[in-house]
C-alpha cells in the first residue's frame, strides 16, 4: 500500500496520549458541594485561612452566573467532575524517586531532559498534586524561591506573602471559574526573585491530567521584585476521554519597578478538555511584562492574559498563536490597561483554523484618564484553510484620554491558492506547501519561544496539518 507522504509521518503523537493506570491514593467524590471543598482543605492541612476562602470562594461561585458571549459550554457538568485526585506519591527532589509510570510520563514528554539541559529549575504536577519539585542550588544560592503553593503557604516566611497576594490579582468575584478555583485549587508554582537578581535560566512548571473526567486548578504566583528579572515556561497535556476534563488554573503575576518578566506557556491539552483559564499581571513603575502564548488543545477555551500597567513608564508585549481544528472553538486574545503615564503595550496574535475549526480573537485596551502619552498597538492575523472553518476579531478599546497613540489592525484571510500553486510548481507536494505556509506564519511566534518549544509548537502545527488537504 502505497505511503501518504505528509510532515509529520516520524512525529508520534502517542507521546501526549498515553494513559496511565489510574491509581490514586485519595480523591473527593463528584461535583462541587461546601463538603467536598472541606474534604480538600483537609486533605491538604490548610491554615484556616485558605479554608474560610475556599468556602466564600464557592458561596461566590454558587451565585455567579455562566458566561454568555463565549464559547458554548453546555458539554461541562458540574455535578460530573472531580475536583481534587491525589497521585500515588508525595513530592520528591529526584526523578529517581518519582513512582515508574509517573516518572516515565514527564520522561516521554522530555521534561527531565529539559531540565538537565536547559532549566534552572522545575515543578512537575500530576492530577492534582506536585510529584517532583527541583531548582539548581546556585539559584537558590541567589535567594530565589522556588517551590510548590502548598510549602509556600506552610513555610513561616513566604507564608505571609502568599496570603497577601494570594488571588488579589484574580478575585474570585471576577467570574465563576475564578470562583471555582478558589474552592478548590490546588499545586501550582510559588517564585519569588529577590531585588535585583538575575534568574539567567528559565524555570519551568509541567502539569500533566491524566484521570479522566478530572479537573486541575493549580495556582501560579511569582514575585519579582525591583530590578530582578525572569523567564517563567509552562507547558500542559493531557491524554484524550471521551468525558469532559475541565481546566480552571490561575496566574498571577507581580513585576516589581523595573524589573522583568517573560511568562512563557504552550497550551496542548486534549480535545475533551474545557480550558477555562486565567492569568493577570500588575507591573510598577519601569517594568516589563512579557508573554510569550500557545494555544492548540482543548475543545473550548476562553483565554486572554490581562497586563495592568500600573506603574509609570511600564510595558507589556504580547505574542500569542492559536491553533483551531475539528471539534475545537477556542476564544483567546489579551487585555491591558494603562493606569499609568507613557506606559506601553504591544498585541500581536496569529490563529489558524482548519477542518471545521473555530478562533476567536477577543481583546480590550484600556486607557484611563490619567495614562496620559500612552502608545498601544494591536495586531491579529487569521488564517483559515478550508471554506468550513471560522475566525472572528472583536476587539475593544476603551480610550479615555486625547494625549495617546493607539493603532490597530486585522487581517482575516484563507490560504493563498497562488502561494501554494507557486511551492508545487518547485516540486513540493501540496500538503507540505500548506505546511510549510502556515509553518512560515507561526514563525514570528515560534522565535520568540525557547528553542525546545519552537520545536514542540512547530511539531504540533505539523500534526494538525495532517489530513488538510479537503
Amino acid at each position: 500500500m502505497h505511503k501518504r507522504k505528509t510532515q509529520v509521518e516520524d512525529i508520534d503523537r502517542t507521546v501526549y496520549d498515553i494513559r496511565d493506570r489510574v491509581d490514586p491514593s485519595y480523591q473527593v467524590g463528584q461535583g462541587l458541594t461546601a463538603k467536598i471543598v472541606n474534604e480538600i482543605s483537609a486533605a491538604k492541612n490548610d491554615p484556616e485561612w485558605m479554608r474560610l476562602f475556599r468556602l466564600k470562594s464557592l458561596q461566590v461561585y454558587n451565585r455567579l452566573q455562566l458566561p454568555g458571549w463565549g464559547p458554548p459550554l453546555d458539554g461541562l457538568n458540574m455535578d460530573e467532575i472531580v475536583t481534587y485526585i491525589r497521585p500515588n506519591t508525595g513530592m520528591k527532589a529526584k526523578w529517581n524517586e518519582v513512582p515508574d509510570d509517573i516518572k516515565n510520563t514527564f520522561e516521554r514528554l522530555g521534561i527531565p531532559e529539559a531540565e538537565r539541559k536547559s532549566l534552572a529549575g522545575v515543578g512537575a504536577q500530576y492530577d492534582s498534586e506536585v510529584v517532583y519539585h527541583n531548582v539548581r542550588e546556585e539559584v537558590s544560592r541567589q535567594g530565589v524561591v522556588y517551590t510548590d503553593m502548598e510549602s509556600a503557604i506552610r513555610d513561616p516566611e513566604y507564608g505571609p506573602m502568599v496570603r497577601k497576594h494570594f488571588m488579589k490579582l484574580v478575585p474570585p468575584e471576577d467570574h465563576k471559574f475564578a470562583a471555582l478555583h478558589g474552592a478548590v485549587w490546588s499545586g501550582g508554582s510559588f517564585v519569588y526573585v529577590p531585588p535585583g537578581v538575575n534568574v539567567e535560566i528559565p524555570l519551568q512548571s509541567y502539569f500533566r491530567l491524566n484521570a479522566p473526567g478530572a479537573g486541575q486548578f493549580e495556582h501560579t504566583l511569582i514575585l519579582v521584585s525591583e530590578g530582578a528579572s525572569l523567564h517563567f515556561i509552562e507547558g500542559c497535556s493531557a491524554p484524550k476521554y471521551n468525558v469532559a476534563n475541565l481546566h480552571a488554573g490561575c496566574v498571577e503575576l507581580f513585576v516589581g519597578k523595573n524589573a522583568r518578566l517573560r511568562y512563557s506557556t504552550i497550551e496542548n491539552w486534549s480535545k475533551n478538555m474545557y480550558n477555562l483559564n486565567t492569568k493577570r499581571a500588575v507591573v510598577e513603575e519601569g517594568g516589563t511584562i512579557e508573554w510569550v502564548s500557545g494555544s492548540f488543545g482543548s475543545h473550548v477555551s476562553y483565554l486572554y492574559p490581562m497586563s495592568i500597567l500600573k506603574g509609570e513608564g511600564s510595558r507589556m508585549e504580547f505574542t500569542g498563536i492559536t491553533f483551531a481544528g475539528k471539534g475545537q472553538s477556542l476564544d483567546t486574545g489579551a487585555k491591558v490597561v494603562h493606569a499609568a503615564p507613557h506606559t506601553y503595550s504591544s498585541i500581536n496574535t496569529k490563529s489558524i483554523s482548519k477542518d471545521g475549526g473555530r478562533c476567536t480573537y477577543r481583546s480590550a485596551v484600556n486607557i484611563l484618564p490619567n495614562a496620559y502619552g500612552c502608545k498601544s498597538s494591536v495586531s491579529c492575523e487569521s488564517l483559515m484553510l478550508d471554506d468550513r472553518s471560522r475566525s472572528d476579531t472583536i476587539p475593544v478599546m476603551d480610550i479615555r484620554n486625547d494625549d495617546v497613540d493607539v493603532g490597530h489592525e486585522a487581517k482575516i484571510g484563507r490560504i493563498s491558492d497562488d502561494a501554494i500553486f507557486y511551492l508545487m510548481s518547485r516540486g513540493i507536494s501540496e500538503e507540505d506547501a500548506k505546511a510549510m505556509i502556515v509553518t512560515g506564519f507561526a514563525e514570528p511566534i515560534a522565535k520568540e519561544l525557547p528553542v525546545e518549544y519552537a520545536v514542540e509548537m512547530n511539531n504540533l502545527i505539523k500534526l494538525e496539518m495532517e489530513g488538510s488537504i479537503g
